[in-house]
This record gives structure tokens, C-alpha cells and sequence, in this order.
């Protein structure tokens, strides 16, 4: 049985075109691998905290040396951490804001890319510590911007999972969602067709 970690960031819900590609994503997935777990967590339901002095002296103070609020935060962060480091299979679906992902996804990975515990520093340099995942990232984009010098998700979160350790992550875009008509049909049927090949 493998674990699947889903983590949800569009504000919006049922309209979402993010979520329609992660809907399709869990139903293809169920019906090849029915007995796999799969966990959901939604980003925009339940927002984690973005970073503070609170999180950071948690991190970095002895426990006896935390307040109750670092502890509290800490606690938090090792909840978000422990998912992911039990997940075989991650799952990011983020639409585009403003040329990058949502700030409630920065935020979760704030928590997540911890040193000692998803990478850690050695004399050549970061080593990512999450090696043997899988990871796929479906996205929504209002324009057309894949390959482009606009395109701040894709490089971006490239970056964040190899640091990490996970090097086998495909991109799935559902481009000109904003752009109504012909571009929106084709732009989420692309997205789709291309999700039924790879999930």
C-alpha cells in the first residue's frame, strides 16, 4: 500500500480548475490503486500559518527552553512534516497567482523544508533527505505561460522538491483558463488528457 499526501491551495472550491484536475487525479488513482491511503489536505480550508518567532524558536531552542506558543507551533510544523515524510506519492495542485503559487502553499512549505529533518547541510553542500518520491504538480493558469520568462511556479517548485530530495516530478497546466471560449475548453482538456496518461 503506498500513501498519497494531496495538498489543495486554490481559494476557491468547487469552481476551481485546479481541483477538477486533482478530483480526476484521485478517481484515476482509486481505480488502479484502490487500496492505497490517500490524505487531503486543503490549504485554503484550513490555511497554515506563514513563518513567525514563534515557528523559528521552536526550531531552533532547546525544549526546555520553549515557550508555550513555540511549542505550540512546533507542534504544528512536525504534524505538516510528518505527513509528507510518510507519503511515497505528493501531490501539489496550485493554481497561478500573480505569476507564482498561492501564499498559502509557500507557507506550507516553509514548514515542511526543514534542516536535519527533509534536507540537511553536509560539507558538499544541501542534501535532500525525501529520496525515492514521486511528486506531481497540477496547476492553473488564467493565461498562457509555460517555458515563458513569466512562468515563477514551475522553476520554482523544481527547485524546492530537488532540494529536498524528489527529482521525479511531473507538471500538469491547464493554461488560458481566463481566456474564455476555445483557449479555456482546449487549455483543461489538454490538462486532463495529459493527467490520464501519467496518474
Amino acid at each position: 500500500m503506498s500513501r498519497v499526501l494531496i495538498i489543495e491551495s486554490s481559494a476557491r472550491q468547487q469552481d476551481s480548475f485546479s481541483r477538477q484536475l486533482t478530483r480526476q487525479f484521485i478517481s484515476q488513482w482509486q481505480s488502479v490503486h484502490p487500496g492505497d491511503q490517500i490524505t487531503v489536505r486543503d490549504l485554503a480550508l484550513n490555511p497554515v500559518p506563514h513563518l513567525d518567532a514563534d515557528l523559528l524558536g521552536g526550531w531552533i531552542k532547546p525544549e526546555e527552553q520553549r515557550s508555550a506558543t513555540e511549542k505550540a507551533s512546533l507542534q504544528r510544523s512536525n504534524e505538516l512534516t510528518d505527513e509528507l515524510l510518510a507519503a511515497d506519492v505528493l501531490v501539489m495542485a496550485a493554481p497561478m497567482y500573480n505569476f507564482a503559487i498561492p501564499s498559502t502553499l509557500k507557507a506550507w512549505l516553509d514548514h515542511v523544508l526543514r534542516a536535519g529533518t527533509t534536507f540537511k547541510y553536509t560539507e558538499t553542500g544541501p542534501q535532500g533527505l525525501l529520496t525515492g518520491k514521486k511528486a506531481y504538480v497540477l496547476t492553473a493558469r488564467g493565461g498562457i505561460y509555460a517555458g515563458s520568462p513569466a512562468d515563477h511556479q514551475e522553476p520554482y517548485l523544481r527547485q524546492v522538491m530537488a532540494f529536498i530530495g524528489i527529482h521525479d516530478v511531473t507538471f500538469i497546466h491547464a493554461e488560458g483558463m481566463n481566456l474564455g471560449g476555445d483557449f479555456q475548453e482546449k487549455g483543461l482538456n489538454q490538462a486532463k488528457a495529459r493527467l490520464s496518461e501519467v496518474a
